[in-house]
């Protein structure tokens, strides 16, 4: 049986959907660095971390506090559980850490204690007039604000670790099994992509998570022939027009194209057969002007593309927890419940006439 992916979330009237939300909810404090009690070998006795504010990357703003309870693992051991969670998201999961590394992210300075990101569109205002005296006065009117919703769910994966296999490891001195935090960090990470560049959405709290694929503002295009059959230079006039179509919903780029898995070696084709020129028509593509990279996206569905203007205007990543392990017990301890888990949401948006500066081609 698989791992199954879960969305949990916290209603603003104080109320819980999903186990992870229920017990952070109960625990009575919204901070995941609880649910990390960790043992110090020196003393025997249970910390755990606590964040005293400034940059969050920062150790000397970090600190250890002495907790009641028992923990299970000592900080070693979640630290080589962490270290495979990180290990796993670097591996190849194209579409949604592009957007990272462009820098399209909005970070939440509490995530765990919000529930629904609030945003704003503004709509055209105010004219310009020409007179003679600049004694008439001009249309005097105001931009109007139109409030917008995000919700804010955590996403995880539960696994479990036995208290008996693991005193029976640290007896003969082997490190902690982190097979599973890697396979839950794997599902957890392709989840994301699929909130990305497939057709799902999610609505709570009077918002909706939507996707590149089915935001109701994208422009749709037509590609006719499948880029599989289909010839370079009709390809490149696909792309173009996509171009225009963004140009003419007033998004000026720069732009990526994302494709799906299927299209990937026919970008690396000759793009004209007739001569040596040694030129592919991926290459041909990234010669348009403002078109700054073609990425492979596998969870995009096939003979499916995007254009999509890199800006925050258009999307961005909502991130609000890094991916991690936390920990409970059941059965008495006997049985110690683990969740990676992380607050990682793409906010694909338009602007309040409702143009956007996503193309769709499929």
């Amino acid at each position: 049986m698989g791992l199954r992916i879960n969305v949990d979330f916290m209603s603003l009237d104080g109320g819980a959907q999903g186990e992870i939300a229920q017990h952070i909810q109960k625990a009575g404090a919204l901070n995941a660095n609880a649910l990390k009690p960790f043992i110090d070998p020196s003393d025997g006795r249970s910390y755990i971390n606590v964040f005293k504010g400034g940059d969050y990357n920062d150790e000397s703003n970090w600190t250890v506090a002495p907790i009641t309870g028992n923990a299970t693992l000592r900080r070693d051991e979640w630290k080589t559980l962490d270290l495979a969670v990180i290990g796993i998201a670097e591996q190849r999961l194209t579409g949604f850490n592009y957007l990272v590394g462009k820098g399209l992210v909005w970070a939440l300075g509490n995530a765990m204690g919000t529930t629904v990101l609030e945003w704003h569109q503004t709509g055209d205002a105010m004219e310009a007039v020409m007179t003679m005296d600049a004694v008439t006065r001009g249309p005097n009117d105001r931009p109007v604000f139109s409030t917008h919703y995000l919700p804010i769910p955590i996403i995880h994966v539960d696994y479990e670790i036995n208290l008996r296999e693991l005193e029976n490891s640290r007896k003969l001195g082997n490190s902690i099994d982190t097979m599973d935090a890697e396979r839950a960090t794997r599902k957890i990470e392709e989840y994301k992509e699929t909130m990305l560049f497939t057709n799902t959405s999610y609505a709570f709290g009077g918002g909706t998570i939507y996707s590149l694929v089915n935001h109701p503002d994208r422009n749709p295009y037509t590609l006719g022939t499948s880029w599989a059959s289909d010839t370079a230079a009709n390809i490149i006039a696909d792309v173009i027009a996509m171009k225009q179509a963004s140009i003419d919903d007033y998004h000026y780029g720069p732009w990526t194209l994302f494709i799906p898995t299927n299209y990937e070696t026919v970008l690396d084709k000759d793009f004209d057969t007739t001569t040596a020129t040694g030129r592919t028509i991926r290459e041909r593509i990234l010669q348009i002007a403002n078109i700054q990279d073609i990425v492979v996206v596998d969870k995009l569905t096939a003979s499916n593309v995007l254009l999509v203007q890199t800006t925050t205007d258009v999307v961005r990543i909502v991130r609000g927890l890094p991916i991690q392990n936390v920990e409970w017990s059941e059965e008495g301890g006997f049985v110690k419940k683990f969740k990676v888990l992380t607050i990682d949401v793409p906010q694909v948006r338009s602007d309040d006439n409702n143009r956007s500066g996503i193309v769709h081609g499929a």
